[in-house]
């Protein structure tokens, strides 16, 4: 149908003439509500994003003499950040003489790294930046059992 008469029925029923496929031989066409349409698919766009789920990457800094007690600490706080959900980057510091000792930093976090197994997976090896030597937990399920 040529598109004076197209325009002409959609302007007899209330409708807008929206081009679906301007490009193609002839050109489609579709009548709708267009202001309806436009809301719809704003409510739609809405519910979606009120539905997704942030992922924010929570840090945990250590230093390399940290005692047994401050440990356990920054082990529950990780789990309950990994429990929510979120990514964790635990950093160990070092300071003066320590850069001559960073295998201790390594080792502590890879022991932080398997006290979280349950909760987490390993995304990196630990990495030495610097004066920082850094790993990322991700949780292994998106959220954990209420």
């Amino acid at each position: 149908m040529s598109a004076a008469e197209a325009q002409r029925r959609a302007d007899e029923e209330g409708l807008d003439l929206v081009k679906i496929s301007p490009n193609a031989v002839p050109p489609v066409c579709k009548l709708m509500d267009y202001g309806k349409f436009k809301f719809e698919q704003a409510k739609r766009e809405k519910e979606a994003r009120k539905n997704q789920h942030v992922v924010e990457i929570k840090e945990i800094r250590m230093s390399p003499g940290i005692d047994i007690g401050d440990f356990n600490t920054k082990l529950r706080n990780a789990q309950k950040f990994l429990a929510d959900g979120n990514r964790v980057k635990v950093t160990v510091r070092f300071r003066g003489r320590e850069m001559a000792h960073t295998d201790i930093g390594r080792d502590l976090l890879l022991d932080f790294a398997q006290q979280c197994s349950e909760l987490a997976a390993l995304d990196k090896d630990p990495k030495l930046e610097g004066r920082h030597m850094s790993i990322f937990l991700s949780a292994k399920t998106g959220k954990a059992k209420a």
